[in-house]
């Protein structure tokens, strides 16, 4: 199958019958969301694998090959999807929804939430077809399901609004396997929490923030695994990430500069860090995000 270029973000709706499957042997260049709305599919990317009903969310990240396709033994699949690159603050939210391989599934959004994440997609299609300057559409006509491409600009930010939208509904409303909510959580595991993200570029350790709560390290590093279904210095990593990417965005600091500020031993560590995370070094992310004037 074709691969969709990184820069692109496309919209589109599916109506699947039995047979359909879609087979990316070097994985996609873009992100890819599938939003289920009826039937069933099945999904896998590297060595994860998982079937999708009504109200799953799958977001796969680029370059990991990937397969999905109409579950066997469904009739059909009927599902919203989404080429795209994400904005950094998403890998906080889908985060604790990782199955491994650059994947995430967001199971089981509750039925009173579901309405409003299909109007995100449907608007997300609707904005991806208006051109600055012209009269927005009254209203989305299901007929229009067709895919829609965007390329960049404001359009793009419109589009990726209504998916940040979806994902944001998803994340919050759903509970991670074997996790709590945050509400519910354990206080220490929030406040180490509270801890990495006001500072993601101090030097954490599992040591130094099991101080801070005045746990042991053994103890604290099994207390956060179970609350947050990752282990302490993948939350950092993550976090670490997260800040590089905004810096990346709003500051002229050079790379080494930004692997520094966010915590990094190495500008060589911080790369593949951030291609991992993000599927594209860090320049070529800069350079994407801010396009030349």
């Amino acid at each position: 199958m074709s691969v969709p270029a990184a820069e692109l973000t496309i919209v589109g709706h599916y109506d699947q019958a039995a047979g359909y499957a879609t087979r990316r042997p070097a994985g996609s260049l873009s992100w890819l969301l599938l939003w289920t709305e009826a039937g069933a599919g099945f999904v896998a990317q590297g060595g994860a694998s998982f079937e999708v009903r009504a109200g799953d969310l799958a977001v796969l990240g680029s370059g990991v090959p990937q397969y999905y396709r109409v579950l066997p033994g469904a009739e059909r699949w009927r599902f919203w999807w989404v080429h795209f690159q994400p904005r950094p603050s998403w890998a906080a939210w889908l985060g604790p929804f990782a199955r491994g391989d650059g994947c995430h599934l967001v199971g089981g959004v509750p039925v009173g939430v579901r309405g409003r994440m299909g109007l995100a997609f449907e608007r997300a299609l609707q904005d991806a077809r208006w051109v600055p300057g012209a009269p927005l559409p009254d209203a989305f006509r299901p007929e229009t399901r067709v895919p829609a491409v965007v390329l960049a600009g404001p359009v793009r930010e419109l589009v990726l609004g209504a998916v940040e939208e979806a994902i944001v509904l998803a994340t919050a409303s759903a509970r991670p396997e074997g996790a709590r909510r945050p509400d519910e959580g354990d206080e220490r595991v929030r406040r180490a929490l509270a801890l990495i993200a006001a500072e993601p570029g101090a030097p954490h350790s599992v040591t130094s923030l099991a101080r801070a709560v005045a746990l042991s390290p053994s103890r604290f590093a099994h207390l956060f695994a179970a609350e947050t279904g990752r282990s302490p210095m993948r939350a950092v990593r993550e976090a670490r990430v997260r800040h590089a990417a905004s810096l990346l965005e709003v500051t002229d600091l050079d790379v080494g500069q930004v692997a520094a500020a966010s915590g990094f031993v190495s500008p060589f560590h911080f790369s593949r860090a951030f291609s991992r995370e993000y599927g594209l070094p860090p320049r070529d992310y800069r350079a994407r995000r801010r396009p030349p004037s």
